[in-house]
């Protein structure tokens, strides 16, 4: 029986799933990261943790039973916009910077000389910033690769440097549409042979390294494919990639992707779309989410307050509810100012207003989505632990006009490996 591992890279830990090759999931592992400086992150960390992870993984095979060299694929996912550089031994030569950091406001500017209007590079936060920032720490001139973080944990499982995919190097600069680098990069002084080249997610890259399978206990002919972002492969894991499929991740954030026949940007509002097989994922995050909920109520206060809430009638509060000012989608205002007033005198009341508040927000990105030449979603699943509330679920299902479903499989280690099994095309 074949199966397929995917390895996921979460903010907290290291998760891996290994699924058969009918798609069900037969065991997942996880292991946290090693503690480290966050300010100084070393990236050789995080693939001792995969490593610890991966041998988890194979002891729990072992006792259901399962033969581990029945693995013959391996798919990888990592934070969005978290980066490094290595040398040609794929040791690193600068820490790793993570998805959040900030502040990179030179190499902002030296960006915004060359790149188009609103492009997704734009910014003192973007990942093509970072990757400058992290030129400029490499003194001595060692680096031969810049790679993503799901990017390096491939490098490390094939010993092959310089491969990644459409999803990790979208906010680098690479466009999918074209399957280049723009050529704008170089004006910017960029060595560009430091670039990696790449691939579609779900392809094949190269055969796992023989040292790396016997030190593992994994077969050697395992085939590593091109991976993807963690919010992608957290698709994959509850929906089919089928146009007009949607997941609402509710989070500490909100966050909306829909399966599109077209490409749909506009960075404006902070929409971007990730290629996908034939397709393109479109969505973004907004700033609203659980977090705004964890700010009022205990979890127990949440369970109680809903149970008085009537879902079906209108809170009559008109709220947007944020933790603090500033938002990223639908509307891309770093100034815009939450709005929960006036606050009812019952809890449950200005509980109810802020679950429709959220609710609205929503619909406005699916909204703004089909405005801009997608569809409204036909199927909406949602992930993430909001999803637990049954009358937010209800609020939502009113606010949108459909049902919703629930999602089987929420963790990205599983949508990761399903990603080689939905869409590669080589997987044998």
């Amino acid at each position: 029986m074949r199966m397929i591992l995917g390895i996921d890279l979460g903010t907290s830990g290291i998760r891996t799933a290994v699924l058969d090759s009918s798609g069900k999931l037969v065991s997942m592992a996880q292991q946290p990261h090693v503690p480290q400086d966050t300010s100084d992150i070393n990236a050789e960390l995080w693939w001792e943790s995969v490593r610890r992870c991966i041998t988890t993984q194979i002891k729990t095979l072992n006792e259901l039973g399962m033969n581990p060299h029945d693995i013959s694929a391996i798919s990888v996912d990592g934070t969005s916009g978290t980066m490094l550089l290595t040398d040609a031994n794929l040791q690193p030569v600068t820490r790793a910077l993570m998805y959040d950091s900030k502040g990179f406001v030179h190499q902002a500017e030296q960006i915004g000389r060359v790149a188009p209007v609103s492009h997704i590079t734009r910014g003192p936060n973007s990942a093509l910033a970072r990757a400058l920032y992290l030129m400029r720490e490499d003194t001595d001139n060692r680096a031969r690769h810049l790679l993503h973080q799901a990017d390096f944990i491939t490098a490390k499982l094939t010993g092959i440097g310089g491969y990644s995919d459409y999803n990790n190097s979208l906010k680098t600069g690479f466009d999918p549409e074209t399957e280049s680098w723009p050529e704008w990069i170089g004006d910017i002084g960029i060595d560009l042979t430091l670039f990696p080249k790449v691939r579609a997610p779900g392809t094949p890259i190269a055969k796992i390294s023989k040292l790396v399978a016997d030190q593992l206990g994994l077969p050697c002919t395992v085939t590593v494919y091109a991976g993807t972002t963690d919010s992608i492969a957290a698709f994959l894991a509850c929906a089919e990639p089928e146009p007009g499929v949607a997941v609402t991740s509710l989070g500490s954030t909100l966050v909306v992707k829909v399966m599109s026949e077209k490409r749909i940007d506009d960075p404006e509002i902070g929409l971007y779309s990730h290629r996908l097989g034939d397709g393109w994922l479109t969505g973004g995050a907004s700033n609203t989410g659980g977090g705004v909920l964890a700010k009022y109520f205990t979890p127990d206060e949440i369970q109680k307050y809903s149970k008085k809430i009537n879902p079906e009638l209108s809170s009559r509060l008109d709220y947007y509810p944020l933790t603090k000012p500033g938002e990223r989608f639908p509307v891309n205002d770093l100034a815009l100012q939450p709005r929960m007033s006036p606050r009812p005198q019952r809890n449950s009341d200005f509980l109810h207003g802020l679950l429709e508040g959220m609710a609205n927000i929503e619909a406005r990105c699916y909204q703004a989505i089909q405005q801009r030449g997608g569809v409204f979603p036909h199927t909406i699943f949602t992930a993430g632990g909001g999803s637990a509330n049954q009358t937010w679920k209800q609020i939502r299902e009113v606010t949108l006009g459909q049902k919703i479903f629930n999602a089987n499989h929420t963790e990205a280690a599983v949508g990761s490996a399903r990603l080689v099994l939905m869409i590669g095309k080589d997987f044998d």
